[in-house]
């Protein structure tokens, strides 16, 4: 998941500038090529959620891995690229050249990235824990928050090291040299092609009384889209994936509307990541006492609060209240979308359920960041924006009463 983080929003901003200016794209250009890479991938996710339950995870992340690996070497060849192409097309405008070139890099780096690297790390969690899943999803994600956050100074530092390219050359080699071996060598499907069991403790799903922790039904992914359930889960995380991402592609212009100094307006990350990484390890604990659909609220309740807390962020605490309710929901999200989708609907068909789910995110991931810059180019404010993002997970917090456990209904029939 920490490799993840060259095709992540966050690991991506800070060759923003550097590529505009290496393409000649204005930002409503390269906006519309992130845009249109992300969501080609999001829509490409579903296939490969499906290889994964035929590959395994062991497999397929050490594809992912080369394939992260080599559309990071094209990422630093793009102005050559460029350069060669418009001499071969010299009938063809430059911009639409480096743009096409860019739409290209932003669809692999993506998939395999952000959403192959994530979907299977968190799917072999899934796979390998039970009663003890949320406690191992909540240790990675205190690691995956803190590298998240360290992640654009560190990749600053790598540019003034070496410039874009090398940056980007010098994370391919470590991604060959380190990751790929590691998955081959640590990495297994499951722990029953290892001759042991889920937890390596057979008592403990005895003593746990919790009816939400029972199997009783493996779903296929029809059936598992065909469940209310599904839904109310995939689209609360898909707002976050959308609402957040939007946030961090803006966050300079927004903190300009509001008065904020750059530095101010960035220094927000430092007490959000405190309070995401406390909310994950408390739901770590927490989930296996407890309805999932309870969590899933008080998620929604969280990304509605810190949407107020955006429209008001000039207002006294509107910047606490911003923190804490994008912090609750982003802690939320780290736990529950790892739990929800083994627990719910098993672990046989895991692979093309969650590559949906994968999808749906990576799509809203692309959506937002130009959602916003329409309505602030429109109306040359974010206000419309922001009230539309606190009556979306508002819905979805109602939507919460409903998202039942459905192997939970089928221990009652």
């Amino acid at each position: 998941m920490l490799c993840s983080i060259p095709g992540q929003t966050m690991g991506f901003s800070v060759f923003t500038e550097i590529l505009m200016e290496d393409l000649g794209l204005s930002r409503v250009a390269l906006s519309a090529a992130y845009f249109v890479g992300t969501v080609c991938s999001g829509l490409t996710l579903p296939h490969l959620g499906r290889l994964y339950d035929h590959w395994g995870g062991r497999r397929l992340c050490c594809a992912a891995v080369i394939a992260t690996a080599l559309v990071l070497f094209y990422l630093s060849f793009t102005g050559p690229l460029q350069d060669g192409l418009v001499e071969l097309l010299p009938g063809e405008p430059r911009k639409v050249v480096g743009f096409v070139v860019i739409v290209i890099g932003f669809y692999f780096i993506r998939m395999s990235a952000q959403g192959v690297l994530t979907m299977a790390g968190r799917n072999l969690i899934g796979k390998w824990f039970d009663q003890r899943r949320g406690l191992a999803l909540s240790i990675s994600g205190v690691a995956v928050s803190f590298g998240f956050s360290a992640a654009p100074k560190g990749l600053d530092v790598l540019i003034e090291a070496f410039g874009h390219a090398g940056a980007w050359q010098n994370l391919a080699w470590f991604l060959l040299i380190f990751m790929l071996p590691l998955a081959w060598i640590v990495f297994r499907d499951s722990p029953e092609e290892c001759g042991m069991t889920m937890d390596g403790d057979g008592h403990v799903a005895r003593e746990n009384k919790n009816p939400d922790m029972v199997i009783y039904r493996e779903y296929t992914r029809q059936d598992a889209l065909r469940t209310f359930t599904f839904w109310a889960f995939a689209l609360s995380f898909s707002f976050f994936s959308m609402f957040s991402t939007a946030f961090t592609f803006h966050i300079v212009s927004i903190g300009e509307e509001f008065g904020f100094e750059k530095s101010d307006i960035i220094g927000l990350f430092i007490p959000m990541a405190a309070v995401s990484v406390t909310v994950n390890l408390f739901y770590g604990w927490v989930n296996a006492h407890t309805r999932l659909k309870w969590l899933l609220l008080s998620m929604n309740v969280g990304a509605t609060f810190g949407a107020v807390g955006l429209l008001v962020l000039d207002q006294p605490f509107g910047d606490w209240l911003y923190v804490a309710g994008n912090g609750v929901c982003g802690g939320a999200f780290m736990s529950l979308s790892g739990l929800v989708w083994p627990r719910f609907y098993g672990r046989r068909w895991l692979g093309a359920i969650s590559g949906v789910y994968m999808g749906l995110i990576v799509i809203a991931s692309g959506i937002g960041p130009l959602m916003f810059g329409l309505v602030k180019q429109a109306t040359g404010s974010y206000f419309l924006i922001f009230a539309i993002c606190i009556a979306l997970p508002l819905a979805l917090s109602v939507a919460s009463f409903w998202a039942n456990n459905p192997q939970r209904a089928r221990s009652e029939q």
